[in-house]
């Protein structure tokens, strides 16, 4: 279950566990309500260029293991430094790493950020 931000008027944080599809516009808690506070779910994530939760593996975009080498020289081959762990899986550094090592393989991101 995804972990939800909520911020009262007078600027007190909480956070709450909802199903994705029973997340309410706020939360009231005795006699104070918290509103749902998007922007601090994504403050340090990927989609807000800070540096919070990068390097990240892509274990979406990654290989068998057997065939880990086979990718880092595809990188190698088309010009995107990409480290691969042993899992076959890459490490992309940022958002422009990311996009630029998906499109040498003919991939992209799909909430891709802009950019």
């Amino acid at each position: 279950m995804p972990l939800y931000c909520f911020k009262s008027r007078q600027g007190e944080k909480i956070e709450e566990f909802f199903l994705m599809f029973e997340i309410p516009d706020f939360v009231k808690i005795g006699r104070k309500k918290f509103f749902r506070d998007i922007a601090a779910e994504w403050k340090d994530g990927p989609s807000s260029g800070n540096k919070g939760e990068w390097p990240i593996v892509c274990y979406a975009s990654g290989v068998h293991a057997d065939q880990a080498q086979e990718l880092r020289d595809h990188y190698k081959k088309h010009g995107c430094q990409t480290d691969v762990t042993s899992d076959g899986d890459p490490v992309f550094r940022d958002h422009q790493h990311m996009k630029r090592a998906l499109k040498c393989r003919g991939q992209h991101h799909n909430n891709s950020f802009g950019n």
